[in-house]
């Protein structure tokens, strides 16, 4: 049978998205992130010093945190305090490397980024709409230091974004809603730079197996997505 979409976007169709700048008052950035029902509050702190690894070097750091609230989800779910998920540690790994991707770490200097992500709700792709917010977030922190003269060369280097793609009842499909998400037959998270190089790329099938023509497919959905991704983030910093 056909996939209806549920909110009857064409199969390469993106939800609305947007980027509200300056959601909070202390972060050197933030940004609420909007993807159809799902909303992310990213904000980037920045710190003095760096892991114990790096003391001395020169260079820079960026860690990531991930969490989603108790009522971003139509059931309540526990917060997580002394010990974080499997899915918690892994989304939040995920927007670690994908950020540290886009940054010259010696021209950052020895201090730390932290980047926060909060899912404020929920309706699927949390963790490629915290990765797409944070790289607005972090592009307004470092504008911060360069704003302030605490840094004189901007260390951002490429630009990320990322999105979901899944083959639900025989269709690929962009960027999947929770309907879909949980109806997927192959499910993909893809992170791309704006040269389009691959910084991540997690698929699996949740039954049976895929081909490599759907992947190709799945990439390829993924691919302009994610262009039409940067573009809504550059009007959003412009």
């Amino acid at each position: 049978m056909t996939w209806q979409r549920p909110d009857q976007r064409p199969a390469d169709g993106l939800r609305p998205v947007s980027f509200e700048r300056h959601f909070t008052r202390f972060a050197a950035g933030s940004v609420l992130a909007r993807c159809g029902q799902t909303q992310v509050l990213c904000t980037v702190s920045v710190q003095s010093d760096v892991p114990p690894f790096l003391a001395g070097s020169g260079r820079g750091w960026l860690t990531a945190e991930y969490r989603m609230l108790p009522g971003a989800t139509p059931q309540r779910q526990k917060r997580e305090l002394l010990k974080l998920s499997g899915r918690t540690q892994e989304i939040q790994r995920l927007i670690g490397r994908s950020l540290r991707s886009t940054l010259d770490f010696e021209a950052l200097g020895e201090r730390t980024l932290v980047v926060d992500a909060d899912v404020l709700q929920a309706d699927a792709g949390t963790r490629t709409t915290a990765i797409t917010g944070a790289y607005v977030a972090l592009r307004d922190a470092i504008a911060t230091l360069m704003q302030s003269g605490e840094l004189t060369t901007n260390p951002l280097r490429h630009q990320v974004a990322a999105v979901s793609v899944g083959i639900v009842a025989g269709t690929p499909l962009l960027d999947l809603k929770y309907e879909e998400d949980v109806a997927a037959a192959v499910d993909f998270n893809v992170v791309l730079n704006e040269t389009l190089e691959i910084i991540e790329v997690q698929g699996t099938a949740e039954e049976g197996s895929f081909s490599r023509t759907q992947m190709n497919q799945l990439l390829d959905l993924a691919e302009k997505g994610i262009q039409e991704l940067f573009t809504l983030q550059n009007q959003a910093m412009d």
